[in-house]
């Protein structure tokens, strides 16, 4: 199968926001990806709960969809942070919702929130192996940068056996 071109998808992070403050995202920038943190029942106080998407709706309209305030224990600590798509020119509005959709995907996945129930690549995965999301300032608990080279199956078959060796080069 040949390679698909390499997709490096900025991610601008912002937050903490309040709710408060994300209903009033609702501008031609607000759409991407947000995180929720918030108290967990097993996992403490202040956690990553969750990783979502705007991509056909603000941040605004999606996150207030939610009720995240209501379902949780400290409803007063919940925090949103939201990360906005960014690169030298704004892609169309079929590639900005695909990227949008393959760095939720990806992230989820890298991350395991506890409250996100979907996450594996599913159908996904081979459009992931060769995408790259680089998370930038307010990223909060998330990893720096995540690959489809890492967190697909894609080298699934290499096997930790092979090790690169001299064994080819002649002796004298």
């Amino acid at each position: 199968m040949p390679e698909s071109p390499n997709i490096i998808i900025h991610i601008d992070w912002s937050g903490p926001h309040t709710i408060e403050d994300v209903a009033l995202l609702n501008g031609p920038t607000d759409f991407g990806v947000y995180q929720i943190y918030g108290t967990h029942h097993v996992y403490g106080s202040d956690v990553l709960l969750y990783i979502g998407l705007a991509a056909k709706q603000t941040f605004a309209t999606r996150l207030t969809q939610h009720g995240w305030c209501s379902g949780t224990p400290d409803p007063k600590r919940v925090s949103y942070y939201v990360g906005r798509l960014f690169g030298y020119e704004t892609p169309d509005d079929e590639t900005w919702c695909r990227h949008i959709d393959f760095a939720e995907r990806l992230l989820i996945h890298a991350h395991s929130p506890a409250k996100n129930t979907q996450k594996e690549l599913g159908g996904l995965e081979p459009d992931l192996w060769n995408v790259q999301v680089v998370n930038w300032r307010c990223y909060r608990d998330l990893l720096p940068e995540v690959t489809g080279a890492r967190w697909t199956g894609r080298f699934d078959d290499l096997g930790y056996d092979k090790h690169y060796s001299t064994d080819h080069f002649k002796k004298p």
